[in-house]
């Protein structure tokens, strides 16, 4: 087996854990049931012997009526034993995958910014949809299928061993013989199923992406390329699929085959035996009974094995997922951050992503408490890379990066999140309606707060026109407001949280002049008593800050205000200044 598939089940395996009790209920009605179902045929067999000896009609009918009620009796409890099985495993299933679901939902939020980054949202839910179905269908065959089946082989060998040792060894050797050929295909097969899943995975992913940008597609005629890309990996997919198929329909024949020559050599030697009077007529029904059931068994056996191979192919990318670490931790026993001033410290920061790109180098600066600071140069100069950092959405390379002296790697992430508080150039917004949306800057807030919020970020304009309000929903990603609309509910998050650290990534990019007049009013009261970190493209909104720090070539070249910065002959931050603005003085 392999480490991954192992993997997997050590995660089931310690979900069921959580509720041993139904699971051993689950386990003694399975063994139960699958005893009696084992025995009825036994009682059968002393009914057709009754029935086949004879004798006084009134006493036969008398013994046949006695087995028949103890079948009853048997069946009738056997049918109770499945049907309490039925809604105990409704419960044991539903609630161990609540239980499986949170994990790989808590485990995969705590996933870097970059893993999201590099993955498509589309595989991820597919990735996660799997792990929890295939749970579902390995306990419904571990309860329904396995158990019952392997405990009805060990009474039917037992019983045909009583009845003749050579056909309990007989038994006993096909069945292990088969099931072993059973075992090594499906591990054969096991590894072009994980290549089938890799490929519904980027299909799913491919399905995503051309949803989720089906706008570009339209304003830049990309329908028969995505169409002919999806094409081409769904005819991958196509090929893959027909091939595991077919590989399981010539193993079917082959099963078949087998189960049909078995089936003619067991009645061969049953004649033998019965010639020598070793064996009555209700042997035959009992053989006849068991080798029927046998083969019922070990065709669903294969049938089962195969299919749990493929579900679990396509769990352990899931797998994968959970037994990758998380970039970012947190210290053992790491403290809350605590700020009481909101001074920043970067200390000789450097950063390079995994690939060997450095995006930045020995970045030394200080923002003083209360001080705003605006970062300037030109995109992908590392300003918001900066204030990624800051939030540890990555750790740094090298360095340090320190609010009121406390080194933000030794604090809780939630606890330095909560203290910054980012409204970014692009918002993104849940598909909630506004009222939620505003809230996730603080989940306690009431109604009116949040409403007081929204008012001072100037929301009031555009919801006094939605039919529903605060209830409007706002669409995947916020896709039914504008953008100016999207920026003043993301700085409306931003007042309700009124952290005491406020980072605005070109916050106002999005808006009309008009909007931006009124919105830049409401920055100003936010900023109040805040240690403020801008990124600014466009200069015009930064004349007033306290500091301006230019980042060029990957480190600080120019410090000072706007007035400082504008005499320096030959300035990054001058040069910048007369390409936006200059020119049209």
């Amino acid at each position: 087996m392999k480490d991954n598939t192992r993997k997997t089940l050590k995660y089931y395996l310690l979900a069921m854990n959580g509720h041993k009790a139904t699971g051993l209920i689950l386990t003694f009605a399975a063994v139960l049931g699958a005893v009696l179902d084992a025995v009825v045929p036994v009682l059968s067999k002393n009914f057709f012997n009754i029935l086949y000896d004879g004798g006084i009609k009134e006493v036969v009918v008398q013994r046949l009526l006695s087995v028949l009620l103890v079948i009853a009796i048997f069946k009738s409890t056997r049918w109770l034993l499945w049907r309490v099985a039925s809604f105990i495993i409704n419960f044991f299933e539903s609630k161990t995958m609540v239980d499986l679901s949170r994990m790989c939902f808590d485990y995969l939020q705590k996933h870097s910014f970059s893993y999201f980054a590099n993955n498509f949202p589309g595989s991820i839910v597919k990735k996660h949809k799997s792990f929890i179905n295939t749970f579902e269908f390995l306990t419904d065959q571990l309860f329904f299928e396995i158990i019952p089946g392997v405990v009805s082989v060990i009474v039917m060998i037992f019983v045909l061993g009583k009845i003749n040792i050579l056909l309990g060894i007989g038994m006993f050797g096909w069945m292990l013989i088969f099931m072993l050929i059973n075992w090594g295909f499906t591990k054969y097969k096991l590894k072009y199923d994980i290549q089938r899943s890799k490929v519904e995975t980027e299909t799913s992913g491919l399905l995503s992406d051309t949803i989720s940008n089906n706008v570009n597609i339209k304003l830049f005629n990309g329908y028969l390329f995505e169409s002919d890309a999806y094409g081409n990996l769904s005819e991958k997919l196509h090929k893959l699929r027909k091939f595991t198929w077919d590989m399981g329909a010539v193993f079917y024949g082959f099963q078949s085959l087998i189960m049909l020559v078995l089936e003619i050599f067991i009645f061969y030697f049953a004649i033998g035996l019965w010639k020598n009077e070793m064996l009555t007529v209700g042997d035959f029904v009992l053989i006849q009974s068991y080798l029927f059931s046998a083969m019922m068994l070990v065709w669903d056996f294969g049938r089962i094995m195969m299919r749990m191979y493929e579900r679990l192919a396509e769990a352990e990318e899931m797998t994968l997922v959970l037994n990758l670490p998380h970039q970012i931790v947190d210290i053992p026993n790491a403290k809350k951050l605590k700020v009481k001033e909101g001074k920043i410290k970067f200390d000789k920061v450097s950063f390079r992503y995994e690939d060997g790109e450095e995006i930045i180098k020995n970045i030394d600066f200080d923002i003083k408490p209360g001080e705003t600071v605006a970062l300037v140069g030109l995109s992908g100069s590392g300003k918001s890379t900066l204030t990624r950092l800051l939030l540890r959405l990555y750790n740094v390379t090298s360095g340090k990066i320190l609010i009121d002296n406390q080194d933000i790697t030794k604090v809780n992430q939630e606890s330095l999140r909560k203290n910054v508080s980012l409204v970014p150039q692009d918002p993104i917004l849940f598909h909630r309606n506004l009222m939620e949306n505003i809230r996730y800057g603080r989940f306690e807030a009431s109604d009116e707060e949040v409403k007081k919020a929204a008012k001072l970020a100037y929301c009031e304009e555009f919801v006094s026109k939605l039919k529903e309000g605060y209830q409007s929903m706002v669409g995947d990603r916020g896709i039914k407001l504008s953008g100016g609309e999207r920026q003043r509910v993301a700085i409306a998050r931003a007042i309700l949280k009124n952290s005491p650290i406020l980072v605005l990534d070109e916050a106002t990019s999005s808006l009309d002049s008009e909007s931006e007049k009124y919105i830049q009013k409401s920055l100003n009261n936010l900023m109040k008593n805040k240690t403020v970190l801008i990124i600014a493209h466009r200069l015009s909104t930064i004349r007033k800050v306290d500091r301006i720090i230019v980042i060029s070539d990957k480190k600080i070249v120019e410090d000072g205000t706007h007035n400082q910065l504008i005499k320096l002959k030959n300035g990054v931050y001058r040069k910048l200044w007369e390409i936006q603005v200059g020119g049209f003085i």
